[in-house]
């Protein structure tokens, strides 16, 4: 039997849903199967590896659209360092939908997964730290500061999107994308 065609963006798609509201830990087979529309034996046929290939698919793909919307927005040098901070800080916003999505990262770093997924998690944030450094290097800050500053960034974006969902409040999500945007502006 052939397996079902299904649009791999879809497939990716459902598959981070599923990851972001039940975790690693939490995703069971037959509720990855269901959201991409596939039956589990041609999910693995996609994904022979199981679900940690259908982990690694989809933090890749989330690097994907985080590399081209963020990082390269970022690092982007033909266009001024605020432009690049706020083009980026936006970018943030539609990948977390104003703070009502998880972050793969936090989905992943529980239990088993953060075994599964270290190097890549670690990876990841490392990324996320050098180039948010790089604008502060645009800014002019000395490179002690840039660095804190991108670390704070990172450390602010994830504690925010926990503390959003915990108290069920957005406002925290945008005054921790907008307290972002004004530590960088204030030097």
């Amino acid at each position: 039997m052939r397996p079902q065609k299904i649009d791999d963006q879809e497939m990716l798609e459902g598959l981070t849903k599923v990851f972001r509201n039940k975790g690693y830990e939490g995703a069971s087979l037959k509720e990855l199967a269901e959201v991409t529309g596939l039956k589990k034996a041609s999910l693995y046929h996609r994904f022979p590896n199981g679900k940690k290939e259908m982990g690694e698919a989809v933090f890749n793909h989330l690097g994907n659209w985080v590399n081209e919307h963020v990082f390269n927005t970022l690092n982007d040098n033909s266009i001024k360092p605020l432009s690049r901070l706020n083009g980026a800080l936006a970018a943030i916003r539609v990948l977390y939908d104003d703070g009502k999505e998880t972050c793969i990262l936090r989905a992943f770093s529980m239990h088993n997964g953060l075994e599964l997924f270290e190097d890549l998690i670690k990876k990841n944030m490392s990324i996320w730290i050098d180039n948010f450094e790089k604008l502060g290097l645009a800014f002019d800050l000395k490179p002690e500061i840039a660095r804190t500053y991108a670390l704070q960034s990172l450390v602010e974006i994830q504690g925010s999107l926990i503390v959003t969902k915990g108290l069920n409040d957005l406002s925290i999500f945008d005054t921790t994308i907008n307290d972002i945007q004004r530590r960088y502006l204030s030097e």
